[in-house]
């Protein structure tokens, strides 16, 4: 029997397959998110210049970001179909396609930013040692980034195929491996914000090479080395997902800068601030992409086998869960503000920017939740461009201008107000979006025999 008519993500009851799908992403996911808080505890502990850097960086580090993610969810959401359509072969070779992707497009930004980091930065601070920090950082992470090209792109390769234990693996492996190097580096070998870098771009690395041997193994889809090359069809159908993603998460950079460059003028603590909001807030949204992870491809193939009843489903659970889980991280920042940002050698005035800002920042996590399943779906549909719309309508044309409008009438908690603003009117596109695409595409879904 064809093991594709076997595979899990058309048997399995949603209930139990969402669950024993997402587990193991969750939890890999939380070690990451362990990690990102890890790394700046031990950079605060440098200086909170070091802190500051470390946020001023992370724009430039969200390109990569974007890039890595946009293009393994391409990849994710075509082979995903492909294998609910068992079009196995042609599944191989968007596997192939893709990891070829990954490769060029690292190339590409590592180009980017030898040419450009020195004038970014110039944009934000003339601070001779703020520059300097900043630049060192960036000067590491953005070249050395081929691992995480490469390991993101082979671990949606093993989640579209209902495998999400060994990318939990390859996850762990490369956070773990972050978390012991970066004390050894940042103090025993006293190299400071560079001893951070060089952890992060091992840990990648590591990953990828675990990633690279689970995915030659994959029982569901065979990739053949020497076929690893450009297939024009592929990349366009590829691109359908992955060029909103790239966008929309790109979209973060332009928005962070943007904030950073509001906040800077109370204080550069609110920058600070606003950086380890992005830290803390992993913990809650981590698990919550890591069941997206496993919820993704789910919907992808039971789309592509024509299976209403079950994408339905899942998108319900999905829905139950997500909410559940930024319900908790609501109550969390409102209830030990001090307590989290005590983790970051919080100052005084660090305590005065941040302690309301957790608390009114998180109020939007639960309709995030909705928003994200939602998102989810279009992705799993090969429809990202509407992920893209709803990215560009809440951090640019909403975020952005409702950030500077209420920071002149409320000063800095106006900032923080706006992402309030923001999730809300994206939620209700969202709502708008999937109400006609039920009608158009998934209400009159036929099974494939």
């Amino acid at each position: 029997m064809d093991k594709v008519k076997q595979n899990k993500m058309q048997t399995r009851a949603i209930p139990s397959l969402i669950i024993t799908m997402s587990l193991p992403m969750m939890l890999s996911m939380l070690i990451q998110a362990l990690y990102n808080v890890v790394d700046s505890i031990f950079i605060s502990r440098v200086s909170e210049a070091a802190l500051t850097a470390v946020s001023l960086a992370f724009p430039m580090q969200n390109i990569v970001i974007a890039l890595a993610i946009g293009t393994a969810v391409g990849i994710n959401s075509l082979l995903a179909r492909r294998l609910g359509e068992r079009r196995n072969e042609e599944a191989a070779q968007v596997a192939e396609t893709g990891l070829f992707l990954s490769a060029v497009t690292y190339l590409a930004v590592a180009i980017f930013s030898i040419l450009t980091n020195r004038a970014y930065v110039s944009i934000f601070t003339k601070d001779p040692q703020l520059q300097s920090l900043t630049l060192t950082y960036l000067g590491i992470v953005m070249p050395f980034s081929f691992g995480i090209f490469i390991d993101l792109s082979s671990e949606r390769i093993l989640q579209a195929t209902g495998d999400t234990l060994h990318p939990m693996i390859i996850q762990l492996a490369g956070a773990i491996t972050n978390i012991i190097l970066d004390p050894i580096f940042i103090f025993s070998f006293g190299l400071g914000i560079a001893g951070a870098a060089y952890a992060t771009v091992l840990g990648q690395i590591l990953s990828m090479f675990i990633a690279i041997g689970f995915v030659r193994k994959n029982q569901y889809v065979k990739i053949r080395l020497r076929d690893i090359r450009p297939r024009k069809k592929i990349i366009g159908e590829i691109y359908q997902v992955a060029l909103p993603t790239i966008i929309m998460n790109s979209i973060g950079t332009i928005m962070t800068s943007a904030i950073n460059g509001i906040l800077i003028a109370f204080s550069a603590t609110a920058v600070s601030v606003f950086g380890i909001y992005f830290k803390l807030q992993s913990f809650i949204f981590m698990p919550l992409f890591g069941m997206n992870s496993a919820l993704t491809p789910i919907l992808g193939f039971n789309y592509g086998a024509g299976n209403r009843q079950r994408m339905l489903e899942a998108i319900r659970w999905g829905l139950v869960i997500a909410v559940s889980i930024m319900a908790a991280g609501t109550l969390a920042f409102h209830l030990f503000p001090e307590e989290l940002l005590a983790l970051f050698n919080a100052s005084d005035e660090m305590l005065s920017y941040g302690v309301p800002a957790l608390r009114i920042i998180s109020i939007h996590f639960v309709s995030a939740a909705f928003s994200i399943i939602l998102i989810s779906t279009f992705q799993a549909m090969g429809l990202g461009y509407i992920s893209m719309i709803v990215s560009i309508l809440r951090q640019i044309v909403i975020l952005i201008p409702a950030a500077y409008i209420l920071s002149r009438f409320f000063g800095v908690n106006g900032v923080w107000m706006s992402f309030i603003v923001g999730e809300v009117i994206a939620l209700l596109f969202c709502v708008f979006m999937f109400a006609r695409i039920y009608r158009s595409r998934i209400r009159n879904l036929q099974p494939i025999e």
